[in-house]
């Protein structure tokens, strides 16, 4: 049969969508997707033209899909490629419109290629045969895992690339201090120090899962999350209504953790979870306290992930800084096909050299890592 493009992703029954997830992730999921796309945070006008790609068999099951998107700019996708485009744009190459294949604003590692493999050939063929054509300047396959990985590799013209990202690790430990016991004395101290300084300011913390917040609530959440752009002087990517559709459609993924003071709100982290990891995505405050948002988006994580029995805390892109609050440095993986030769030859030769500074970055980071055996 042949290939479908969905330009909404609401148009899919769920089940159908979600039978083809290998695991519980929750951003993969078509409430999170459809979430983004019902509340206008990805739409065409902001640049994000939804493209999920459908194969069907014979008989009408769904076989295989991508996540996938047509992109007019390179913004929400954390694997920069800000510099290929603008060496198009001195060599007069089209680089927009590309086709990006992920989860819009989550630098998280998972599923991307979901599906039978025979179905899944037929689509990284189409996604190809779309750049030779001109449909767009080549496809980009962001946060891969080990699966996508090995199909992407044994494919012809995929062109591999590496980051680094910071997550921790739980060794079955009984609480935070039993955390703190294995840190170097002189981490150790500062952990203990700088969760002291927040509490001596008076600000105590509270979690909540998705079906306990009030809109009221997360007129509070927006605010802060909206808080972290306007500094910048950037429009935020999440609209308020994303935040709504979320709690309705999968209250059960969502943690929030509010840093209050004489009962009043002050700042939040907002955070999904499956079955073994918890993953911090926004944080946001209205007020700034010293050490806040160490507090807030690291050692509560921490603390909840080791109440809750994760394995694992996954708290977001980039940060030098959470080495030393014992995150460990973790590879991460994207593809990209590129359909000019000139362009594809030239930054094929740059990410050799990258995979190669990467990789000896990320050893080199361990150095860092707070634990005695570091040391």
């Amino acid at each position: 049969m042949p290939i479908q493009t969905l330009s909404r992703l609401a148009d899919l029954d769920a089940r159908q969508w979600d039978a083809l997830l290998p695991d519980a992730q929750p951003f993969l999921r078509h409430a999170f997707l459809a979430s983004l796309e019902d509340s206008g945070s990805v739409a065409p006008q902001s640049g994000w033209q939804p493209a999920h790609h459908l194969l069907r068999g014979d008989d009408g099951r769904l076989l295989a899909a991508l996540p996938a998107y047509v992109k007019a700019h390179s913004y929400g996708e954390y694997v920069f490629d800000w510099g290929w485009a603008d060496a198009c744009q001195r060599a007069g190459i089209r680089y927009y419109p590309k086709l990006l294949v992920g989860v819009p604003f989550s630098p998280v590692s998972g599923a991307r290629l979901l599906g039978e493999d025979a179905a899944l050939t037929e689509l990284l063929g189409a996604l190809a045969q779309g750049s030779e054509a001109g449909r767009w300047s080549g496809v980009h396959v962001n946060f891969t895992d080990a699966r996508a990985d090995a199909r992407l590799a044994a494919e012809d013209g995929w062109l591999e690339r590496l980051g680094c990202q910071y997550h921790w690790f739980n060794r079955g430990y009984r609480d935070f201090q039993d955390f703190l016991d294995g840190l170097a004395s002189r981490k150790r101290k500062q952990m203990r120090k700088e969760r002291e300084q927040v509490a001596g300011q008076g600000i105590d913390f509270r979690w909540m899962a998705g079906h306990e917040l009030s809109e009221v609530d997360w007129d509070f959440v927006h605010a802060c999350y909206a808080s972290t752009y306007e500094v910048r002087g950037q429009a935020p990517y999440l609209r308020r209504e994303f935040f709504s559709l979320l709690a309705e459609r999968m209250a059960e993924s969502i943690r929030v953790v509010f840093a209050r003071r004489s009962g009043r709100p002050l700042a939040m982290a907002f955070c999904l979870v499956d079955g073994d990891t918890l993953y911090g995505r926004y944080w946001g405050c209205l007020a700034e306290f010293d050490r806040l948002h160490f507090e807030t988006c690291f050692y509560q994580g921490l603390d909840y992930a080791i109440g809750a029995g994760l394995r694992r805390f996954d708290a977001g892109a980039q940060g030098e800084h959470k080495l030393i609050r014992g995150f460990e440095p973790v590879i991460t993986h994207s593809w990209h096909y590129l359909a000019h030769p000139g362009l594809r030859a030239a930054v094929a030769e740059f990410l050799e050299q990258e995979r190669g500074a990467i990789r000896a970055y990320a050893e080199e980071a361990r150095a860092a890592l707070p634990y005695r055996q570091a040391d």
